[in-house]
């Protein structure tokens, strides 16, 4: 395997780490979840990758998150029956082939452009009000 598959729109496992666990001093993600490949930038030192994170818990109404349609889970290998939500306010982000986190597996699924690029494109215009935890080293 490579981590050529991890691109944007792809859903893969990570151990994300929330924004609320980083300020408590956390470094670990408490489980693998799926998360959304966001934008991955090619650098010298290797793939800048940013993650979103997907979770079941319905987020509060004013943090920038998206529940996603039954096709769109269907694409994504992601439980049909469950609802579940993209949250876009905030990301890790971290180093492909230099993370402690990241494995060569392939995706477990994929987002259609049509969903996945607005939200995308949404998240570069409030770039600067978002939370970033960096999982480099």
């Amino acid at each position: 395997m490579s981590y050529d598959q991890i691109q944007t729109a792809c859903v893969i496992r990570y151990p994300y780490l929330w924004a609320r666990e980083a300020r408590r001093g956390e470094t670990e993600g408490r489980k693998e979840r799926p998360v959304a490949v966001g934008v991955r930038m090619p650098r010298p030192d290797g793939d800048l990758v940013l993650f979103f994170p997907i979770t079941t818990q319905q987020p509060e109404t004013s943090r920038f998150a998206v529940e996603i349609p039954a096709m769109e889970k269907r694409r994504a290998g992601l439980d049909t029956d469950l609802r579940l939500w993209i949250v876009f306010d905030e990301f890790n982000t971290d180093i492909i082939g230099r993370s402690f986190y990241l494995e060569p597996e392939p995706p477990i699924g994929r987002f259609s452009k049509a969903f996945f690029l607005p939200l995308l494109r949404e998240f570069v215009a409030r770039r600067k009000s978002l939370t970033e935890v960096s999982r480099r080293l």
